[in-house]
């Protein structure tokens, strides 16, 4: 029987691959910054797993972007802290300077934030299977309507 090769969590969720074989891609379009780059495929192309496992399931992942983008803040905050300085004198602008760039940037890295939020709370609720091929996907409990021709 071949090796399989071993795909890592962090690396699936970063390359936007399915937590169920953490191969095919999730999202249909690869770049983040396209038109609809949000659009997701029903089902995972090598695995067949579907990716909306039921009506409203991304409704989750709101507060999943949220904590990564207070996360990025605070990352930036110590950066900046660590290497510039920050005093919250009244004659030290520096703080500004950080507000300034760092909601640039999370406006910028926006689109990536939530693609990898969406990859996240999926791979939450399904499990990474090394033998995917041997094991059928479990039937939702309900079928997202557009799904319905698939099964």
């Amino acid at each position: 029987m071949p090796e399989l090769k071993k795909r890592y969590y962090l690396g699936a969720i970063f390359t936007d691959r399915c937590p169920r074989c953490r191969e095919g891609k999730v999202f249909i379009k690869n770049n983040a910054y396209s038109k609809n780059s949000t659009e997701m495929h029903h089902n995972c192309p090598v695995c067949g797993q579907p990716t909306e496992i039921e009506v409203g399931f991304y409704y989750g992942t709101g507060y999943v972007s949220y904590a990564l983008s207070i996360a990025l803040l605070a990352a930036s905050f110590v950066a900046w802290k660590v290497l510039i300085g920050v005093t919250f004198s009244i004659d030290d602008n520096r703080i500004f300077y950080w507000m300034g760039i760092s909601f640039t940037l999370l406006f910028a890295l926006q689109p990536v934030l939530m693609r990898m939020s969406r990859v996240l709370w999926l791979s939450w609720f399904v499990t990474y299977d090394p033998k995917w091929k041997e094991h059928p996907i479990e039937q939702p409990e309900r079928i997202v309507p557009e799904q319905m021709n698939n099964w």
